[in-house]
């Protein structure tokens, strides 16, 4: 195990799914720790995520059991056009995900940790770059590491670093079913010109489903988002519509994509960033909380193992690595997907229709090939 002299305690900046995953890992190393939440209580919203073999094997890695509250299914196996009809049939040689509600997986985690390690009503001002972190109310707390998993707004990232969210011309709307509402469903993603839809069944038969369309500008409301929905997939094929209509209206999140830019870097001193605050991607790949969980798993190993600065240097270069191509996949993913024109449109529904299972599991497999370090016992 690594030098608790020279680093035993750390504060973690948010306490999402990457800021929670890396309290874990150090609780699980000896280390003592404090997580930062802003919101008045810790819970997490959204809806319904995939986590892909390499985050399970992360998880695992933790001691994180999640299959109890997940259902195994195929990511991106089931393709269709907006008419229907199939452009693929999920296969046995594709890859396997557990679809989980994001709030479940939240939950696991948060039970991991003690109460007393778990602050609200903590929104955090600034951060320097030798361990010192302020809040809004005065309060502050130093460490010999900060971890900052704010997410892609990251207060600590913005004060420390540059580099500033890119709006990437694409807008998403999600929504969750009550359960047995729109029963039982298939996953499936649906392709249209610029357009996609995607179908997760999870646990307890409910139903995560989401649009993603272009949008000119950011920040655009709507009085009513889930009408705006369903004004755009009325007639698209079932069961589109119908679990559009079944989530209440209140239950319907919309926000714009972003991502950023690649840094130069994710450790600054004693300050390193993890998860969306260092390399926040479209969720074309479906590996955004994935790499979050990856990143939590590779920073404990890297402080078990090093003092304080071999460890961070460790972390950086292993991470950067690691996200650097998987980011330029993403970036031309939404490219294609985005993309209007005919011409393109049909290439992509033809490459889905006549790629062999082989050449289909390359290429999604390519992240999820992934194994953790080994952990301490």
């Amino acid at each position: 195990m690594g030098t608790r002299e020279e680093a035993s305690t750390a504060v973690v900046i948010g306490a999402g799914i990457g800021g929670l995953t890396a309290a874990m890992g150090l609780q699980r190393i000896g280390w003592s720790m404090t997580v930062l939440e802003r919101a008045p209580i810790i819970a997490e919203v959204g809806a319904g995520l995939t986590v892909w073999p390499n985050a399970e094997r992360a998880l695992d890695a933790l001691g994180v059991e999640i299959q109890s509250r997940s259902i195994p299914t195929i990511s991106r196996g089931n393709l269709r056009t907006p008419s229907g009809r199939w452009l693929r049939h999920s296969h046995p040689e594709d890859v396997g995900v557990l679809a989980i509600h994001r709030a479940d997986l939240h939950d696991v985690l948060r039970k991991e940790l003690p109460d007393e390690a778990l602050h609200t009503d903590a929104e955090v001002v600034s951060v320097s770059p030798e361990g010192t972190v302020v809040c809004a109310d005065g309060q502050k707390f130093t460490a010999d590491l900060v971890i900052a998993a704010d997410g892609v707004n990251s207060v600590t990232r913005r004060s420390l670093w540059s580099g500033d969210p890119v709006f990437q011309h694409r807008t998403v709307w999600r929504g969750v079913t009550p359960s047995g509402s729109v029963w039982p469903v298939q996953e499936s993603m649906t392709l249209g010109r610029g357009v996609q839809t995607g179908v997760l069944p999870l646990p307890d038969e409910r139903v995560y489903w989401f649009l993603m369309v272009n949008a000119a500008q950011p920040n655009q409301l709507y009085g009513d988002d889930r009408a705006e929905v369903l004004r755009r997939v009325r007639h698209w094929h079932r069961p589109i519509p119908e679990l559009v209509a079944a989530t209440p209206e209140d239950q319907v999140l919309h926000n714009d994509i972003v991502d950023l830019d690649p840094l130069p870097t994710y450790v600054k001193d004693r300050v390193v960033l993890l998860g969306d605050a260092a390399h926040a991607m479209s969720p074309d790949l479906g590996q955004g909380a994935c790499q979050a969980i990856e990143d939590a798993v590779v920073l404990t190993a890297a402080l078990a193992a090093d003092k304080l600065p071999e460890a961070l240097q460790r972390y950086d270069e292993q991470r950067r690595a690691r996200l650097k191509p998987m980011k330029e996949a993403a970036r031309a993913s939404l490219k294609r997907t985005s993309n209007t024109g005919l011409l393109p449109h049909l290439a992509v529904s033809i490459a889905a229709r006549l790629a062999p299972p082989a050449a289909w599991r390359k290429a999604t497999a390519q992240w999820s090939e992934w194994t953790p370090p080994e952990l301490p016992r």
